[in-house]
């Protein structure tokens, strides 16, 4: 039997995929409710974008796939890397530096535990 699950993805965000991973890295295989309140008192930039995607992965499992939130987890969540913009600033001596903006794919997964 194949476990269902619910997912979100949130594309081309404007912040680096490692800023995004540290804030990944401490709600991987939590409870719902304690990602939330993770993401919700972290102070990192990744955190408020974080919470939004995960509930609407939240959002997904319950209306969609007729899940029972108390019983969500984050099964996975993962960021990779998306086009990176590429700007100039201009440096001394008529040199110019390139500035990297880089950007970001971010997947969350829930699934139900299992009883």
């Amino acid at each position: 039997m194949e476990q269902t699950q619910a997912k979100a993805k949130l594309s081309y965000v404007r912040i680096s995929p490692r800023k995004v991973g540290i804030v990944l890295d401490l709600i991987r295989n939590e409870p719902l409710d304690k990602a939330q309140a993770i993401l919700q008192y972290t102070p990192k930039a990744a955190s408020e974008i974080l919470l939004k995607l995960v509930n609407s992965a939240a959002a997904n499992a319950e209306n969609n796939h007729n899940m029972d939130k108390d019983n969500l987890y984050v099964a996975e969540c993962f960021v990779t890397p998306g086009p990176t913009l590429k700007r100039i600033r201009p440096m001394d001596h008529g040199k110019a530096f390139r500035i990297r903006k880089r950007t970001s794919h971010i997947t969350v997964v829930l699934k139900e535990k299992q009883a």
